[in-house]
């Protein structure tokens, strides 16, 4: 079994591996107005929409995943965390791109 230490520095590799495929995917515009740290945030943002929504407590083997329903919570979190205004047609992307990462990476 892994240590913590060694729990964490996979996961801040993983994490690093995730924005260096997420900045290849977003359009060029994208690139400039969003920092590492807020893609960061996005990234979080998702996957406390996918604990919060009950999406992943089915048991069905594929999972409906409705990207512009994830897209807007992630943009009202960043409101009411105080993140920043997030556009919800640049979240989609992150989103995808999130969600293409995590299908190679299977």
């Amino acid at each position: 079994m892994a240590s913590l230490d060694e729990l964490i520095r996979q996961d801040e590799e993983e994490n690093q591996q995730e924005l260096a495929f997420i900045r290849t995917q977003i359009p060029a515009e994208m690139k400039q107005y969003y920092s590492d740290s807020d893609i960061l945030y996005v990234l979080d943002a998702i996957v406390d929409y996918y604990y919060t929504s009950g999406i992943l407590e089915g048991n069905d083997e594929e999972v409906d995943i409705d990207m512009e329903a994830v897209a807007a919570y992630v943009c009202e979190q960043a409101k009411k965390d105080g993140a920043g205004t997030f556009s919800p047609q640049d979240v989609f992307f992150i989103v995808q791109a999130d969600l293409d990462f995590q299908e190679q990476n299977l």
